[in-house]
């Protein structure tokens, strides 16, 4: 299976299991600098202040994984290898790697935001790891490419649309991030990889600077 897998797709896929692996051997005290912390000067008052937000936690964050068990890990490596596949494929190595790394920056900023805040208003906040917000993005743009492949849920094995599944998962996540019925989990992170994976690829869909819009003609 590994080998049938796009160039990113597979790249990405052993650079996760290689850190969980580490992270595993290590132990937290090793690999805390690459975890994402909110941004708080002179450091996390609740921690003494012993750690600090630097500008590389956005992306590293994305390739680590809680330790303590395989769930985290191995649903998110399920979802890259079930919704990048196909993306790589429609979209080549490059806008694939592009798009992914958006998502994961972009998921790491909302939730930078909303953890720094709390933090400045006493909430008990600690790091964020996890690849979901680029797996979110990844979701986001398989409903948008292929909206009417059907897709089968695993809690509950429910077949829907692509597009069914990204708006269930959207509210629902939007619904858990407000209501916090889910704590420990980054909701608005999730959705932020959405917000920028949507964003990146209007971006790309937009028409170039002086044409009147995309040639809407039929070619026989």
């Amino acid at each position: 299976m590994l080998q049938s897998l796009p160039r990113v797709t597979k790249t990405l896929l052993i650079a996760n299991i290689a850190a969980f692996l580490l992270q595993w051997m290590l132990g937290e005290a090793r690999y805390a600098m690459f975890e994402l912390w909110p941004y708080v000067q002179g450091g996390i008052p609740q921690l003494g202040g012993g750690q600090l937000f630097m500008p590389w936690q956005l992306l590293t964050y994305g390739f680590l994984h809680d330790p303590a068990g395989i769930a985290h890990i191995a649903f998110n490596m399920l979802a890259l290898v079930m919704f990048g596949a196909p993306l790589e494929y429609a979209w080549g190595s490059r806008r694939f790697l592009t798009y992914y790394l958006t998502c994961v920056v972009g998921a790491g900023i909302c939730q930078l935001l909303l953890t720094s805040w709390m933090v400045m208003q006493d909430g008990q906040i600690g790091s964020t790891i996890g690849a979901s917000g680029g797996v979110f993005g990844l979701l986001l743009a398989y409903g948008m490419m292929f909206p009417n492949r059907r897709v089968m849920l695993l809690f509950p094995p429910i077949p829907m649309k692509a597009r069914t599944l990204v708006i269930v998962y959207g509210v629902f996540e939007l619904m858990l991030g407000f209501t916090g019925l889910q704590p420990g989990v980054a909701h608005f992170a999730h959705l932020g990889g959405m917000l920028f994976g949507w964003l990146l690829i209007r971006h790309w869909r937009k028409p170039p600077p002086g044409s009147r819009g995309p040639d809407l003609r039929m070619v026989r």
